[in-house]
């Protein structure tokens, strides 16, 4: 569904693209680094568009980045990329597959199912910190939160929940000051335009399931 919110995230993607060029030509990011800045912006625009197609943009997407991750000593993102190809496989067959005439539709979550995938990323945020600190030290608690977070809201958006979009939102937030922490500049600035663009995206999805009037599914 088109509307006033999704238009602005054309431009947000077309932007990012030419500046992930920009940077490569530049020397300011690695090969790798530009072309998962580029192919993230067009993910998230199809990912607010509704296209199935962010999957296999998606999957490119990690896999650069898995390495960018692993280089720059971010374990737990670099090992949450893993996880994010598994569960892109995952979704693009579930938005494919699932939901009335194999397309998987809007709704919001149900309250319990909020609570479990909330619990769940609290518990492993404990349990990879731990782990991570002796490999990243003083960051081992925020690299654990955004992994446990972003795999909860890679789960909801897998079955196209409203409310996975304020996971991004919030994990969007913390990326932001980290990567430029550990120098990833080019990345930061893109998670601060994906910040944007999640903001887009929820209201985007909220606005079609007020004018369906689509009611809650757990």
């Amino acid at each position: 569904m088109e509307n006033r919110f999704s238009n602005f995230v054309a431009p947000l993607a077309c932007i990012s693209s030419l500046c992930a060029a920009w940077a490569w030509w530049s020397g300011w990011a690695s090969g790798l680094e530009a072309f998962g800045f580029s192919t993230g912006a067009i993910c998230v625009w199809l990912v607010v568009r509704q296209s199935s197609w962010n999957f296999p943009i998606g999957l490119l997407n990690v896999s650069a980045y898995f390495f960018v991750f692993f280089h720059s000593q971010l374990y737990a993102d670099a090992f949450l990329q893993v996880i994010y190809f598994l569960l892109g496989v995952i979704g693009w067959w579930m938005w494919s597959k699932g939901g009335v005439n194999h397309s998987l539709p809007v709704t919001r979550a149900s309250v319990s199912e909020l609570a479990w995938v909330l619990s769940l990323s609290l518990v492993a945020t404990v349990f990879i910190a731990r782990f991570l600190y002796g490999w990243t030290g003083t960051t081992a608690i925020w690299d654990a939160l955004t992994t446990s977070i972003s795999l909860g809201s890679q789960w909801l958006l897998n079955r196209k929940k409203l409310e996975n979009w304020m996971g991004w939102i919030l994990v969007d937030t913390i990326y932001v000051p980290l990567y430029m922490y550990k120098g990833l500049y080019l990345t930061s600035f893109l998670y601060s335009i994906f910040l944007v663009m999640a903001i887009l995206g929820y209201l985007n999805w909220r606005a079609e399931l007020k004018s369906k009037s689509i009611p809650t599914n757990g």
